[in-house]
Formats: C-alpha cells, structure tokens, sequence
C-alpha cells in the first residue's frame, strides 16, 4: 500500500492518488493536516495533449492472448477504473498511473491514416486486430475525437476483422459501420461487465456506464446483428465473484453468444493503488480479498507468467474457473475462442502515391 494518506478520491475518479511512476527521479506524497476534512477536493479536469505515432500496430508474442497485434487510439482512459492493468503503461509518458492515467490523456488523430500505411504495406499478412485491450477505444473524449470510427472506416474499407473490448456505450454511435462488418464475419465485440451492483460500479470505475447501460448495450448490439461477448472481468475474490453466475446469465438475456472472465491482476503500480482503495472503501473486506489474491500467486500479490497471469491457480481459482464452465454450459455460451472471423476479404488499400499510376 502507498504511503498517501488520502482517504477520498477526487469528485468522479477512482484513484486516491497520483503516485508517481517507477521511472521518476523523485517520489511524492499527500499529507493530511487535519485542517481540510471537510472540505471537498478540487475537481480534476481531463486535459488532452495530441500524439503523432510513426506506427500504430502493436504485436506481441504471448502465448496467452487471442491475438498478435492491437490497436490504442488513445493513451490513457477517462473511465478510471481503480483496477485496470493497463495504468502501469503510463509511466512510460512520465506520468502517473494515478490519477494522471484517469485525467491526462493523449489522443492520436493520426492514427487511421498510419493505419491505412500499414495496412498497404507488402509485407503485411492480414489477422484480426484487437482494440480496446489496453485502454477504451469508446471512453468519452472518443465523442469529440473521432479516431476510433476513423479506424473501423479504414478497416471496413480493406475488408479486415477486428475484435473490439469496451465499456462505452458510445459504441452504438457505430452501429451502422459494425453491423455491416458483421455481416461480412468481420467484427466481434466484448463489453465488460465487472459488477452489477451499481453503487460499487460507480466506486470501482467511476466514469464508465452503470452494468445495466452496459446489458443495453450487448441487447442493442446483437439486435444490430453484432456478435457480443460478456467479459465477466475482471472477477474480485469476496467481492465481484460472487456475481458470477448472474453476471453470465445476464449477459445471456442481452444477447451475448459467448462468455469470458479473467480474475483481477494487480501488476506494477496497480497493486498500490488497488490496496490504498480497497482500505478506503472496503477496509472490513481488504485482508480477506489481497489473501485470496496472495493465494492465487504463490504468495505473491501478482504473478505475470504466461497462462497464470489471468486465472492464477490453486484451490479458489479452480473453483472460479469450475463455476465459469458450469454456468456457460447451462446457459448455452461459447467460450470466446470459440468463434472465429474471415481473413479471406481483405484486400490491401492503395497508398494515396500510388494514385497517380493509374494516369
């Protein structure tokens, strides 16, 4: 836990602290002087700064992923969820996985143009692209940006599938563009549906749509013809877990046709700022949960091998995993490798130079 002794977050965000990243020089601390208890602290205000990628197809090699390349519109996520895994990635800005993570973010308008260079390339050999597996593609400075339906332009252009994990239900601005590559097998689209109980919602990720906007979402997705995936993820031991089968069978109701989850993972700075809102908000629950985690990693509060990283192991994590195939049996859901997307349309884009051969 860090040494912050904030106890409250800032009006709409997740994180009680803005906890500097490990590559910074310097640490920093808030102290509390008991002269400002009750006074509300100041409203953080998002600030968005512009990026100029040279490439925008990121590629892995992990073993335990669906996918080998992605896609971020933006760094950074104004939905805030105090447990994203994605926040340590901020520190490579010089910024914190704090509150920076929730409040400055960069946009990348250059993106659908990097990405129809890319796509053009020779020695580009076509699989789905997944986006939103790091940070939202559909969080709300999407609706004045753009870049992420920009993108799904050029990929609807070229005839190329991508997998698609959100939280936003900006997503239906999309329906058109979507419900076309649906129709081609060329789309598939995850919402994540951590808790269905609203008020913990509203603490855990404070800017993203309440669980029942998110059912809203997978029923009108699937009324538009796009298969949807419920993303029970990421499942919190004596918290979230117990929602489990309801979550699954909810998401059933919507219109879902598969089914995923993934167990909490607290990597790098995430581990900190989980405990300091977990002693905040949940203090009676924390030892109870952080023990279950330890249990799950050998002691440890994460462990990032390969295939572990997701469901940990031993006793409460097999017992998870045992309820997850039981319920999508029952209920009639595929796991989410259980579908696949065509690769056979796609079809390399001009560069705009190349224009001028046709005169």
């Amino acid at each position: 836990m860090s040494k912050d002794l904030q106890t409250r977050s800032p009006r709409g965000r997740a994180a009680l602290s803005n906890m500097v990243g490990r590559y910074e020089p310097i640490t920093r601390h808030s102290v509390d002087d008991g002269w400002a208890k009750d006074e509300e602290l100041p409203t953080l205000r998002t600030e968005v700064s512009i990026e100029h990628p040279r490439s925008i197809i990121t590629y892995n090699r992990s073993p335990d992923l669906p996918f080998d390349r992605s896609i971020n519109p933006y760094r950074g996520c104004e939905h805030g969820c105090v447990y994203c895994f994605a926040r340590p990635s901020h520190a490579y800005l010089g910024l914190s996985p704090g509150l920076d993570f929730e409040t400055k973010l960069v946009a990348r308008p250059d993106a659908p143009d990097v990405l129809r260079a890319e796509l053009a390339k020779r020695t580009y050999a076509v699989a789905p692209i997944a986006i939103g597996t790091n940070t939202d593609p559909y969080q709300p400075i999407e609706k004045e940006h753009g870049i992420m339906r920009a993108c799904l332009e050029v990929l609807e252009d070229c005839g190329h599938p991508v997998a698609i994990v959100t939280k936003g239900a900006l997503i239906e601005r999309d329906f058109d563009i979507l419900g076309r590559m649906a129709r081609r097998g060329l789309v598939r689209v995850g919402i994540s549906v951590t808790t269905l109980d609203p008020a913990l919602s509203r603490l855990m990720e404070p800017r993203a749509p309440a669980p029942e906007r998110r059912l809203l979402m997978i029923r009108r997705m699937s009324g538009a013809g796009v298969p949807v995936r419920i993303m029970a993820s990421p499942m919190v031991p004596a918290l979230t877990d117990p929602e489990l089968e309801e979550i699954l069978k909810r998401g059933k109701e919507a219109g879902a046709r598969t089914a995923s989850w993934i167990m909490l993972r607290l990597p790098r700075e995430v581990s900190a700022l989980w405990q300091d809102w977990l002693a905040a908000h949940y203090p009676d629950r924390a030892g109870r949960i952080m023990a279950r985690l330890r249990e799950m990693h050998g002691g440890k509060e994460y462990d990032a091998r390969w295939a572990h990283r997701m469901k940990g192991e031993g006793a409460y994590a097999e017992m998870v995993a045992a309820r997850f195939a039981m319920t999508i049996k029952r209920l009639g859901l595929l796991k989410e490798t259980a579908t696949a997307m065509r690769t056979d349309l796609f079809q390399r884009p001009v560069p705009e130079s190349a224009q001028l051969s046709l005169f």
